[in-house]
């Protein structure tokens, strides 16, 4: 599987390529294919190539941003269901104490699957078992039976809380892998490569102009791979703060 990072690279590379073939072209293009009129045509076209590429490289970035703050936002609100649920749970009295006991579990084995130690055992978003765990507290909630309206309310907003809890879970694993489609993030990239191609057409060959364009197409790919890595919120260079949920677990051990 592609990473970002590579996919950044790949990116670079075929921008860097497109520059340095339209160079190439340059050079062998014959005069009366280099007036200030031919010029003034590939510069007007390359223009609007550059501003539609621009908007839509901005929009990618907008709603990639919208989309990894969505998910924080989720994080957070499954971590506070936790705590109030178990603050409810406490509330009740020993006779919850079986399902704050599996509720610190499927704390424990959530806050793994979304971040996980080790790089190499990959998150799981919509690991089966840690939501049999939910479900077993679920059961352990029904199985209660309250002695006053006190206790039927406590019971009642546990039970939201689980449900929102569930809500969030099925949430996240719905969302998961969702993000820009390939096809037309090669398309994006076709027209990055053409806009570069036309600046090394007529690019002066000198050192300044290859380590600017260099550059440029440096900057491009960035932005590209900065896209791809908001769309893996829970993995990569950019990720969410596994702060919320971690606080969340300190809560229930108090």
């Amino acid at each position: 599987m592609l990473t970002p990072p590579i996919i950044g690279l790949i990116i670079f590379g075929v921008v860097s390529a497109g520059a340095f073939v339209g160079w190439l072209i340059g050079q062998r293009l014959p005069t009366h294919h280099t007036t200030d009129e031919t010029k003034s045509l590939v510069s007007l076209s390359m223009a609007v190539v550059g501003t539609v590429s621009a908007l839509v490289l901005g929009l990618l970035i907008a709603n990639a941003n919208v989309s990894f703050i969505a998910r924080n936002t989720e994080v957070t609100a499954l971590s506070v269901d936790i705590i109030r649920l178990d603050r409810m749970l406490r509330l009740y009295g020993p006779e919850a104490d079986p399902a704050r006991k599996m509720l610190r579990r499927y704390a424990d084995r959530r806050t793994l699957d979304l971040f996980p130690e080790h790089s190499r055992d990959g998150v799981r978003v919509d690991n089966e078992s840690t939501y049999q765990l939910l479900q077993q507290v679920e059961d352990l909630l029904l199985a209660l039976h309250p002695a006053d309206h006190r206790h039927e309310w406590l019971i009642g907003q546990a039970m939201m809380h689980a449900a929102n809890i569930g809500n969030t879970t099925w949430l996240l694993t719905q969302q998961s892998g969702q993000g820009v489609p390939r096809p037309f993030l090669c398309l994006v990239v076709f027209w990055l490569t053409l806009l570069f191609a036309s600046f090394g057409l007529f690019a002066p060959r000198n050192l300044t102009s290859a380590l600017t364009v260099t550059l440029c197409a440096m900057a491009i790919a960035g932005a590209v791979e900065m896209i791809l890595e908001l769309e893996q919120p829970f993995a990569g260079l950019v990720h969410l703060s596994p702060l919320p949920m971690r606080s969340a677990i300190d809560a229930l051990s108090r």
